[in-house]
């Protein structure tokens, strides 16, 4: 449960739970939100489903006899490349769906609304507030310390649950608290409205894990770890006498890949195996993050042709 995986799992049971639960109350109160919602969630935890497949390879790369050979053979440069399509999918996947309710949520308003049952849908929107915002207490806790980007995004889709529950409830209580008044009319509007609201709110909210996973998928270079990585090889350089230096680097997921090529004058005095291990290992530790989600390549060569 305190692990990556382990809250992933308990995050798909909870969300598959929640996602029936949508489904048949929506059915039963005539609910096209509550549908929604039960959708929202299926959809949600088949990609929750990808992300605990996508984390468990990438742990399991990290021990090397933890994968089989053919899979060793195969992705010999890891699987973190595939974390960012998982992120970028599941929000283009919820943007998708959000903007599908949103739709059809204006055509029933100018079709005149429909009818619902509050009681029905009422009790759902309780019971099912309480079980998102105790996973996102939940997650928020766990991921205190993990920093899993997956989790990050999981609690953020149980945030987003949790507004779209929040926003029912109150649109149920006021559509039930208006019947036999002189506002009866708008109980028809009531679930199309909030609909089409919530969407509208919701929508926004993937765009920015979308565009750092497709920042990652394009191995855009973060300005912050190419300023770190040249300042750490300019000072390399000056002191060890080297001519110029060539960086390249991106974060991929959790990984961080950084390539370093250094270019020494062709006069340079000869140095010994260990003696080139040594100013690696200088720059390794300068760089920081060793672990197995950094991937960190150190090269010297005379001719500029090798780095560029």
């Amino acid at each position: 449960m305190f692990s990556e995986q382990g809250f992933l799992r308990t995050s798909i049971f909870a969300t598959v739970a929640v996602a029936a639960f949508g489904i048949v109350f929506g059915l039963l109160s005539g609910s096209f939100s509550i549908a929604f919602d039960g959708a929202y969630s299926l959809g949600d935890a088949g990609m929750t489903i990808l992300a605990l497949w996508v984390s468990s390879l990438i742990v399991r790369s990290a021990k090397t006899d933890a994968l089989s050979g053919r899979l060793r053979n195969r992705f010999t440069m890891g699987f973190w490349h595939l974390e960012p399509i998982v992120l970028g999918l599941n929000g283009t996947l919820l943007i998708a769906v959000a903007s599908y309710a949103l739709i059809n949520g204006v055509i029933t308003i100018l079709h005149g609304g429909n009818e619902l049952r509050f009681g029905i849908a009422i009790v759902y929107a309780v019971i099912t507030l309480a079980v998102c915002l105790a996973m996102t207490l939940i997650g928020t806790r766990v991921n205190r310390s993990l920093q899993s980007d997956f989790i990050a995004l999981d609690v953020k889709a149980w945030i987003m649950s949790a507004g779209i529950t929040s926003a029912l409830l109150i649109a149920f209580l006021i559509g039930q608290a208006v019947g036999g008044t002189p506002l009866a009319w708008i109980s028809p509007y009531v679930d199309p409205v909030v609909l089409a609201l919530v969407c509208v709110v919701i929508i926004p909210l993937p765009i920015g894990a979308v565009r750092q996973a497709l920042s990652e998928i394009l191995l855009i270079t973060p300005v912050h770890l190419k300023a770190h990585v040249d300042r750490i090889a300019t000072e390399t350089v000056q002191r060890e006498g080297f001519l110029s230096h060539r960086a390249y680097a991106a974060k991929v997921g959790r990984a961080t890949q950084i390539e370093l090529y250094f270019i020494v004058p062709a006069n340079l005095p000869p140095k010994s195996i260990e003696e080139w291990d040594r100013i690696r290992d200088q720059i390794g530790t300068a760089i920081g993050d060793e672990g197995h989600n950094r991937w960190l390549t150190i090269a010297f060569t005379a001719d500029v042709g090798w780095a560029e």
